[in-house]
Protein backbone atom coordinates (compact mmCIF):
# COMPACT_ATOMS: atom_id res chain seq x y z
CA UNK A 1 0.00 0.00 0.00
CA UNK A 2 1.60 3.53 -0.70
CA UNK A 3 1.54 5.98 1.76
CA UNK A 4 0.57 9.36 1.25
CA UNK A 5 3.45 12.19 1.68
CA UNK A 6 2.95 14.20 4.08
CA UNK A 7 2.01 17.80 3.11
CA UNK A 8 3.80 20.47 5.43
CA UNK A 9 2.12 23.47 3.83
CA UNK A 10 -1.24 22.20 4.85
CA UNK A 11 -0.67 19.51 7.44
CA UNK A 12 -4.56 19.01 7.91
CA UNK A 13 -5.61 19.15 4.14
CA UNK A 14 -7.59 22.43 5.33
CA UNK A 15 -6.93 23.75 1.76
CA UNK A 16 -8.47 21.28 -0.01
CA UNK A 17 -12.25 22.00 2.25
CA UNK A 18 -11.97 25.75 0.80
CA UNK A 19 -15.20 26.75 -1.89
CA UNK A 20 -13.80 27.86 -5.30
CA UNK A 21 -14.05 31.95 -4.26
CA UNK A 22 -12.20 31.53 -1.29
CA UNK A 23 -9.27 29.43 -2.93
CA UNK A 24 -8.69 31.70 -5.13
CA UNK A 25 -8.36 34.88 -2.95
CA UNK A 26 -6.47 32.48 -0.92
CA UNK A 27 -4.26 31.89 -4.07
CA UNK A 28 -3.90 35.60 -4.98
CA UNK A 29 -3.10 37.02 -1.95
CA UNK A 30 -0.40 34.60 -1.17
CA UNK A 31 1.24 35.11 -4.82
CA UNK A 32 1.16 38.88 -3.60
CA UNK A 33 2.98 37.82 -0.32
CA UNK A 34 5.34 35.95 -2.21
CA UNK A 35 6.09 38.61 -5.14
CA UNK A 36 5.72 41.74 -3.44
CA UNK A 37 6.23 41.62 0.56
CA UNK A 38 8.63 39.03 0.90
CA UNK A 39 11.65 40.49 -1.10
CA UNK A 40 10.82 43.70 1.59
CA UNK A 41 10.57 41.61 4.87
CA UNK A 42 13.96 41.18 5.39
CA UNK A 43 14.45 45.29 5.43
CA UNK A 44 11.40 46.14 7.02
CA UNK A 45 11.82 43.60 10.14
CA UNK A 46 15.65 44.71 10.28
CA UNK A 47 15.95 48.37 9.65
CA UNK A 48 12.17 49.19 11.17
CA UNK A 49 10.87 49.94 7.65
CA UNK A 50 7.03 50.36 6.51
CA UNK A 51 6.87 50.71 2.99
CA UNK A 52 5.05 53.45 2.28
CA UNK A 53 3.59 51.98 -1.05
CA UNK A 54 2.36 48.28 0.58
CA UNK A 55 -1.55 50.04 1.75
CA UNK A 56 -1.74 50.70 -2.03
CA UNK A 57 -0.82 47.63 -2.77
CA UNK A 58 -2.75 45.45 -0.59
CA UNK A 59 -5.41 47.86 -1.67
CA UNK A 60 -5.37 47.27 -4.84
CA UNK A 61 -5.23 43.40 -4.77
CA UNK A 62 -8.81 44.04 -2.55
CA UNK A 63 -7.20 42.74 0.85
CA UNK A 64 -8.27 45.87 2.92
CA UNK A 65 -11.72 45.50 4.10
CA UNK A 66 -12.25 42.32 1.94
CA UNK A 67 -15.54 41.40 3.81
CA UNK A 68 -16.97 44.94 3.69
CA UNK A 69 -20.01 45.12 0.60
CA UNK A 70 -18.35 46.15 -2.94
CA UNK A 71 -21.04 49.36 -2.44
CA UNK A 72 -18.06 50.81 0.27
CA UNK A 73 -14.69 49.39 -1.62
CA UNK A 74 -14.81 46.32 -0.49
CA UNK A 75 -15.24 42.86 -2.77
CA UNK A 76 -17.62 41.35 -0.21
CA UNK A 77 -15.84 38.36 0.44
CA UNK A 78 -16.33 35.87 3.52
CA UNK A 79 -15.10 36.17 6.75
CA UNK A 80 -13.19 33.01 5.57
CA UNK A 81 -11.64 34.53 2.78
CA UNK A 82 -10.30 37.50 5.15
CA UNK A 83 -8.65 35.12 7.42
CA UNK A 84 -7.04 33.25 4.18
CA UNK A 85 -5.58 36.79 3.53
CA UNK A 86 -4.48 37.76 7.02
CA UNK A 87 -2.72 33.79 7.11
CA UNK A 88 -1.12 34.73 3.80
CA UNK A 89 0.15 37.89 5.06
CA UNK A 90 1.52 36.56 8.26
CA UNK A 91 3.40 33.94 6.56
CA UNK A 92 5.31 36.50 5.59
CA UNK A 93 5.93 39.62 7.57
CA UNK A 94 3.58 40.44 11.17
CA UNK A 95 4.08 43.79 10.63
CA UNK A 96 1.68 43.81 7.29
CA UNK A 97 -0.37 41.85 8.99
CA UNK A 98 -1.33 43.79 11.95
CA UNK A 99 -1.47 46.63 9.68
CA UNK A 100 -4.36 44.96 7.17
CA UNK A 101 -6.02 43.67 10.16
CA UNK A 102 -5.78 46.90 12.14
CA UNK A 103 -7.46 48.49 8.96
CA UNK A 104 -9.60 45.91 7.79
CA UNK A 105 -11.24 44.48 11.54
CA UNK A 106 -10.56 47.67 13.69
CA UNK A 107 -11.36 50.65 11.86
CA UNK A 108 -13.75 49.24 9.11
CA UNK A 109 -15.58 46.36 10.42
CA UNK A 110 -16.80 48.45 13.05
CA UNK A 111 -17.67 51.32 10.44
CA UNK A 112 -20.05 49.35 8.61
CA UNK A 113 -21.19 47.71 11.67
CA UNK A 114 -22.17 50.22 13.59
CA UNK A 115 -21.28 53.62 11.41
CA UNK A 116 -24.20 55.97 9.67
CA UNK A 117 -25.05 54.96 6.20
CA UNK A 118 -23.38 58.69 5.80
CA UNK A 119 -20.08 57.30 8.03
CA UNK A 120 -19.60 54.12 6.07
CA UNK A 121 -20.30 56.08 2.59
CA UNK A 122 -17.92 58.57 3.72
CA UNK A 123 -15.02 56.63 5.25
CA UNK A 124 -15.14 53.20 3.95
CA UNK A 125 -14.14 53.71 0.49
CA UNK A 126 -11.18 55.77 1.53
CA UNK A 127 -10.07 52.93 4.08
CA UNK A 128 -10.39 50.09 1.30
CA UNK A 129 -8.15 51.92 -1.32
CA UNK A 130 -6.14 53.20 1.58
CA UNK A 131 -6.64 56.66 0.59
CA UNK A 132 -7.14 56.98 4.30
CA UNK A 133 -5.49 55.02 7.13
CA UNK A 134 -6.91 54.17 10.21
CA UNK A 135 -5.72 53.22 14.04
CA UNK A 136 -7.06 51.60 16.90
CA UNK A 137 -5.39 53.69 20.21
CA UNK A 138 -4.84 51.17 22.32
CA UNK A 139 -2.49 52.52 24.83
CA UNK A 140 -3.86 52.80 28.16
CA UNK A 141 -1.07 51.85 30.79
CA UNK A 142 -2.62 48.80 32.58
CA UNK A 143 -4.60 47.53 30.27
CA UNK A 144 -2.47 45.67 28.37
CA UNK A 145 -3.93 44.39 25.21
CA UNK A 146 -8.06 44.53 26.37
CA UNK A 147 -9.76 47.44 25.16
CA UNK A 148 -12.79 46.39 26.78
CA UNK A 149 -10.61 47.33 30.04
CA UNK A 150 -9.59 50.61 28.44
CA UNK A 151 -11.33 53.71 30.41
CA UNK A 152 -10.47 56.98 28.57
CA UNK A 153 -13.24 58.98 27.17
CA UNK A 154 -13.98 61.29 24.16
CA UNK A 155 -16.84 63.69 24.43
CA UNK A 156 -18.10 66.19 21.65
CA UNK A 157 -17.59 69.33 22.04
CA UNK A 158 -17.80 72.56 20.28
CA UNK A 159 -15.04 72.35 17.32
CA UNK A 160 -13.53 68.50 18.59
CA UNK A 161 -13.25 66.38 21.61
CA UNK A 162 -12.21 66.37 24.87
CA UNK A 163 -10.48 62.98 25.79
CA UNK A 164 -10.50 62.37 29.56
CA UNK A 165 -8.09 59.36 30.92
CA UNK A 166 -4.26 58.34 30.25
CA UNK A 167 -3.27 57.19 26.84
CA UNK A 168 0.57 57.14 26.30
CA UNK A 169 1.77 58.26 23.11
Amino acid sequence: MAKAAFNTDDAFLFEQMLGEEDRLIMQSARDFCQETLEPLALEGNQDEVFHDHIPKALAEMGLLGATIPEEYGGMGASDTAYGLIARELERVDSGYRSFASVQSSLVMYPIYTFGTEEQRQRFLPKLASADLIGCFGLTEPNHGSDPGSMVTTATPVDGGFVLNGAKMW
